[in-house]
């Protein structure tokens, strides 16, 4: 456990000045930075969500809770952290494309953080993922800077960060689709929490690629397209692969996007290989080096590509 105390020592000396610097009060401190010790720990400005990646080990599982509970009071320790501020969740490698996370709690431990002078809901307790994706804070900033005057549309849009970013940015619309009620109502809660309106018309409860085959009613300037890297939700006719589907996806898009218009398309499949051979647009290029952000070491947590139609 000295290693990994020493190592979050080190990632507060550097890591937590830069995220001061700039202004960043949610971001990455330990990023699966020693094998011994795989979590990822992500700082929510008062509070800890620790990521556990299950390996195997050689552990009872006596042992394994005791040395979890000295890495949560390692956190504690080292970051100056109370620990009921430390929420630990278990990821593991699934054995079959077919398995997906469910919902792991419901005990709605919900706080508002802020970034960007954005204020988002994040819920540390209930699901995998907290509900904003920090290593998409670089991409947000490019809606920021984009989306003014713009028609925007976000895909696969989870809780809708992108969708806030370009409301706050003066976008002319924003339309947000996503296939889950849930998410969908947290991004509502997200337009209301920083003041917007929330046109009911403009939150789209769909199967993405069912929105898509559908005639246009708006040509968009903007677009984001992140997609889960598997889904076989209930909700689907089918299953969703970005590997196997994201090139008839894309080729469903272009129909709703206006010439010139940008896609930015992201994905976290680790040995994602993109086939764009069959796009008819003017340029497509991966950028995914500027939007990944420092405090994240692994380099390959997610691509992005600027799709120019």
């Amino acid at each position: 456990m000295e290693a990994f105390a020493n190592r979050l020592q080190k990632n507060t000396r550097h890591i937590a000045k830069w995220a001061k610097r700039q202004g960043i009060t949610c971001y990455r401190i330990y990023d699966h930075d020693i094998p011994e010790f795989p979590f990822c720990v992500d700082i929510y400005e008062d509070y800890m969500h620790i990521s556990e990646y299950v390996y195997r080990h050689k552990m009872s599982e006596e042992e394994h809770e005791e040395w979890l509970k000295d890495a949560v009071a390692t956190v504690a320790q080292q970051l100056n952290v109370p620990e009921d501020h430390i929420f630990l969740k278990e990821r593991k490698v699934l054995s079959r494309r077919t398995e997906q996370y469910e919902k792991v709690a419901m005990a709605q431990k919900k706080i508002v953080v802020q970034e960007s002078g954005l204020k988002f809901w994040v819920n540390l307790t209930d699901y995998l993922d907290t509900g904003l994706f920090l290593d998409h804070r670089p991409l947000r900033q490019i809606f920021l800077t984009e989306a003014k005057g713009k028609h925007v549309l976000n895909l696969f849009a989870y809780t809708g960060s992108f969708s806030v970013y370009a409301q706050a940015a003066g976008a002319a619309s924003v339309t947000t689709v996503d296939l889950s009620h849930t998410y969908l109502n947290w991004a509502k809660d997200n337009f209301v929490l920083n003041g917007f309106p929330v046109e009911e018309k403009r939150f789209i409860q769909s199967d993405v690629m069912d929105f898509l085959k559908l005639e246009p009613t708006t040509l968009y300037d903007l677009v984001i397209v992140d997609p889960p890297s598997f889904s076989n939700s209930k909700r689907m006719k089918g299953t969703w692969d970005t590997q196997r589907d994201h090139t008839t996806m894309l080729h469903l898009l272009l129909k709703h996007v206006k010439k010139g218009g940008v896609i930015y398309f992201s994905n976290n499949f680790r040995n994602f290989v993109p086939d764009f051979s069959r796009l008819k647009v003017s340029d497509a290029v991966e950028i995914s080096p500027k939007t990944i952000p420092e405090d994240f070491r692994n380099k390959n947590i997610h691509h992005s590509y600027k799709i120019v139609y």
